[in-house]
């Protein structure tokens, strides 16, 4: 390596050769002058060496130190990022699965090897750069300034490369942190989710328990009424033929049929009557006359169909003619009569196989158990071998009612506990009949609401069950409607008429309602037979139904007293 100062002793020494080549011999004071001259020269020359020299020194002197403070620095650097390392690993050791801590623990000694290597690789770039700049210093003392630059710099790249190496592993350090709590918060928010879902479940079942226990509260409410209802009229019984008078709920012929139906639909009869006399005292029979005509029906519950349908047939041969109130009665229970004839049918119970099963259905409250508990008596009275079968045992009251009728027709009654099964009890009672030779089962059901699918299904069991012991059974289903619902009736016989196969029907409590028109929309919507209807609550005033007596009734018309007073065989 050529330095500087070499250059310029050899430039001195060619010099000094060229003179001595072209200067003329000197004097020998010349040549001391010279001599000093030049000792003076190689003085001032070894000082400036020397001086060279020292600055090398010092500088070299400048580099080691600079060196020792970069490798102790990164050392100290080291250390501590190996402290802090070993800080977060027991912190993550006390934190985290036995997993997880292997996986940070990989991810710290990777960060370390790499910072290590980078620090190396740093170190040795810095080290080559500080040769560099020594070289440089030897050959030019002004670079000085450019090297202590160069490697200010250098540090700072070392620093920033630290800054960026500390930044990942604090990021990393970070995103661990963060997925380990979004892990516990999952975890927390799950467990919270299944508490919030045992809440609700334990919350639906209490209510369907406090359902259970309200239902079951009014059933034995409805329960004890009918009790109460069944001991007051055993008691008026009992004090009437104490009394020495006659049974109030035995079967009684007197007075007469047709008298007994106007008798019942006299709520009924009373309002339409009234209503057309009201409207139809010497009065043409135009337009406005015939709307005031479908109105009254309307109000009857006959339903729009039927209202329609009479009023157009009575203004036919009457449109625009002045008519009396007589003459519209008339007409009107023509018209009615000629809707329901088709309807009219005695069932015989005699006829078909036996036993002959028989179901009664309709919903709570329409009259069922009453009506089977009349219709044993005629059968009774007519010598028929019948079983009664309490199927309602969803009711202890019901089972108690149809008792008391079977001990007053003196017909057995086949019962269980409550919450038995229906259908098993059906299917019992149709072997019993067939082992004793019995004419009759008589079945009462329990009421179903005809929106209930659940309780229509069970019906639709007992259907089937009894189609086991006999495909054609069960040979009669009478659905027992109560006439005070109106026009709910007609859905009623749809719903049980899909399910049961409904083959005829019994109208209830025409008495106790002024709207006596629905069985007239039933008759008209549905093609069934009207068996019997009751228009009251002892054992007579369930009569077999008579289309001609019902639709005079109906309209208040009283010329009937030429029709038979004695009830029909």
């Amino acid at each position: 390596m050529i330095l500087w100062f070499g250059k310029k002793k050899k430039k001195e020494e060619a010099l000094k050769a060229g003179a001595e080549m072209e200067a003329p011999e000197l004097s020998a004071e010349e040549l001391a002058a010279q001599k000093a001259a030049e000792e003076e020269a190689e003085r001032l020359a070894a000082e400036e060496a020397a001086r060279l020299a020292a600055e090398k020194e010092e500088i070299e002197r400048k580099v080691a130190e600079a060196n020792r403070a970069w490798e102790e620095r990164q050392k100290r650097e080291a250390a501590e990022a190996e402290a802090a390392a070993q800080r977060l690993a027991e912190e993550n050791a006390r934190r985290a699965e036995a997993e997880a801590e292997a996986r940070r623990q990989a991810e710290a000694a990777r960060l370390q090897a790499e910072a290590e290597a980078r620090a190396a690789e740093e170190a040795a770039r810095a080290q080559a750069e500080a040769e560099r700049l020594a070289a440089e210093a030897e050959a030019k003392a002004a670079a000085d300034a450019e090297a202590a630059r160069q490697a200010e710099a250098a540090r700072a790249e070392a620093d920033r490369l630290r800054a960026e190496a500390d930044a990942k592993r604090l990021a990393d350090e970070a995103a661990a942190e963060a997925a380990r709590k979004a892990e516990e918060d999952a975890k927390r928010v799950a467990e919270e989710a299944e508490a919030a879902r045992v809440a609700e479940e334990e919350r639906r079942a209490a209510q369907e328990k406090a359902a259970a226990e309200l239902a079951l509260l009014e059933k034995r409410r409805e329960d004890e009424k009918l009790r109460a209802e069944l001991a007051a009229k055993e008691a008026e019984r009992q004090a009437a033929i104490a009394r020495g008078e006659p049974d109030p709920y035995a079967e009684v012929r007197d007075p007469g049929f047709f008298t007994k139906i106007s008798t019942g639909l006299a709520k009924s009869s009373s309002k339409m009557g009234e209503s057309i006399t009201g409207l139809f005292t010497k009065r043409k029979l135009d337009d406005e006359a015939l709307e005031d005509l479908e109105d009254l029906l309307l109000t009857s519950d006959m339903g729009g169909k039927v209202a329609a349908k009479v009023a157009a047939n009575i203004a036919k041969s009457r449109y625009e003619k002045d008519v009396t109130d007589e003459e519209i009665k008339i007409a009107l229970a023509d018209e009615i009569e000629a809707i329901m004839t088709p309807r009219e049918e005695i069932v015989d119970f005699s006829e078909g196989s036996r036993p002959r099963v028989v179901l009664f259905v309709g919903v709570n409250g329409s009259g069922k158990t009453t009506t089977i508990g009349k219709i044993a008596s005629k059968l009774k009275d007519q010598g028929a071998k019948a079983l009664l079968v309490a199927g309602d045992t969803f009711r202890a009251a019901a089972i108690e009612q149809l008792t008391v009728w079977g001990q007053r027709a003196g017909i057995p009654v086949l019962s269980k506990e409550t919450g038995a099964d229906a259908a098993g009890l059906v299917y019992e009672a149709i072997e019993k009949a067939k082992a004793e030779d019995l004419d009759l089962v008589l079945v009462d059901t329990a009421g179903r609401l005809q929106n209930k699918a659940e309780l229509m299904a069970e019906l639709s069991k007992i259907v089937r069950v009894t189609r086991k012991l006999d495909p054609d059974a069960p040979h009669d289903v009478i659905l027992v409607l109560d006439a005070t619902v109106g026009q709910n009736a007609l859905s009623q016989v749809e719903a049980f008429r899909h399910t049961a196969d409904v083959t005829g029907i019994v109208m209830t409590k025409l008495d106790g309602t002024a709207k006596g028109g629905v069985l007239v929309a039933i008759a008209e919507a549905h093609a069934l037979p009207i068996h019997f209807v009751g228009v009251g609550e002892k054992a007579e005033d369930l009569q077999p139904f008579s289309a001609r007596a019902y639709a005079r009734a109906l309209v208040g018309l009283s010329d009937i007293a030429a029709e038979p007073e004695t009830e029909p065989a």
